[in-house]
């Protein structure tokens, strides 16, 4: 069912339909699982830069992204990423009640084959059509380098574009740093253009939203965008009814949906979404709930894509970036597990596609750092966020250039 086909559905039909088939899925995958280790996150390389910069591509005319969309998938591992599903993750580091239906969704003859089964829209359009960094296998490494290696430190260091060590645990206090998000929404043509949706409920200090001004959706906050549509009602009646198997994170599906009515509503040129289900499973050792969230989050992508695709204020002039905040552990012990003490949870993934992206797939020879989101969102917009913020660090390497044949 396509994005279009979704929202044709009668409202209270889709809720329904939505809420019995979420309310199903979640339950299952939290019976007889511990409890969730995001309250238990950890409390306690010179970056590269490209030939071509924003100023350059303006100057010559050139650029067309006129938007730009930002996703987050919380803790997702760069081995199913570029590998899929990994057996003997499911063989040596969870137990399942059902793992053959596991290996029948995900598992196939080579690592090509299993990732495209886990994130087709990543494989058959991202990778075609813009660029990839962080696959080992292609001599490309993505990394945080704030030491911490989870989830705070490493949103603070993709939106700050750089790490700060007084930013030391998930406790929900206001960031002191800038964010690309806010310098955005501070230039001219972004006044009321910026918003920002999460599972996670330290959206709000991580953006530093009192400080920030820009609208900003997250956790178990029912949508405050008076006056509500009928959409945004019903998804506040949803959001009331779920169950709260996390405290402070809500369901992805809840996020992603209200965050396509707001962009229907409003047409925002800056988007936020952060997904963070991902990192809520591989917590609880569910590798069956943690494979189908990144499933689904994929899913998801790839309908907004489309959507973006069809509206005449985002089509062709949209960038798209998927990244994520953090790694995790290699090994089938400690695939669940990240922070500073954990080998290997520095290393992450991300990604880049857009009218001014050319579509090189997955880098090779490349090393780059979480720090070069910041900059790369702004300056795919043309804007110039280390003029700003010195310290962030330089746009990722030739995203932004000339694609061939002028797409």
């Amino acid at each position: 069912m396509t994005a279009r086909s979704i929202a044709r559905l009668p409202v209270a039909t889709w809720i329904r339909l939505s809420l019995l088939a979420l309310a199903a899925v979640s339950l299952s995958c939290a019976t007889s699982s511990g409890n969730s280790s995001r309250a238990a996150e950890p409390s306690s390389s010179a970056a590269a830069s490209g030939p071509t910069t924003a100023a350059t591509l303006a100057s010559a005319g050139g650029r067309k992204t006129q938007n730009v969309v930002l996703v987050t998938i919380d803790g997702m591992r760069w081995q199913e990423v570029f590998g899929g599903f990994e057996l003997r993750v499911l063989e040596q580091g969870t137990r399942l009640p059902d793992p053959d239906g596991l290996r029948q969704r995900y598992a196939r003859a080579t690592p090509e084959l299993r990732r495209q089964a886990l994130m087709p829209f990543f494989w058959e359009t991202v990778a075609r059509e813009g660029q990839i960094f962080g696959d080992p296998g292609s001599h490309s490494t993505a990394r945080v380098t704030n030491g911490f290696k989870f989830s705070y430190p490493g949103y603070n260091e993709m939106l700050s574009g750089y790490p700060d060590p007084r930013i030391d645990s998930n406790r929900p206090f206001p960031n002191p740093n800038p964010n690309v998000l806010e310098f955005l929404a501070k230039r001219p043509g972004f006044d009321g253009k910026v918003a920002a949706y999460g599972t996670w409920d330290r959206l709000y200090p991580i953006v530093n939203a009192e400080r920030s001004k820009f609208f900003v959706q997250a956790g178990w906050t029912p949508i405050a965008d008076q006056p509500l549509t009928d959409r945004q009602r019903e998804l506040n009646g949803w959001l009331a009814d779920l169950p709260r198997i996390w405290p402070e994170n809500t369901f992805d599906s809840f996020v992603g949906r209200a965050a396509m009515e707001h962009l229907r509503r409003h047409k925002p040129r800056v988007m936020y979404v952060m997904f963070g289900e991902t990192d809520e499973w591989a917590h609880l050792h569910r590798y069956d709930c943690y494979l189908d969230a990144a499933r689904l989050n994929d899913r998801w992508i790839g309908e907004l894509w489309q959507w973006l695709q069809s509206d005449p204020q985002y089509a062709g002039k949209t960038s798209l970036v998927i990244t994520t905040d953090h790694g995790r552990g290699g090994t089938p012990s400690d695939w669940g597990d990240h922070g500073k003490d954990t080998p290997g949870a520095e290393d992450i993934w991300m990604a880049v596609i857009g009218p001014d992206t050319p579509p090189l797939g997955a880098r090779r020879d490349v090393a780059v750092t979480q720090g070069q989101i910041a900059a790369t969102l702004a300056a795919l917009l043309g804007e110039d966020y280390r003029a700003a913020v010195p310290k962030a660090a330089p746009p990722l390497p030739d995203v932004i250039g000339r694609r061939e044949g002028g797409r």
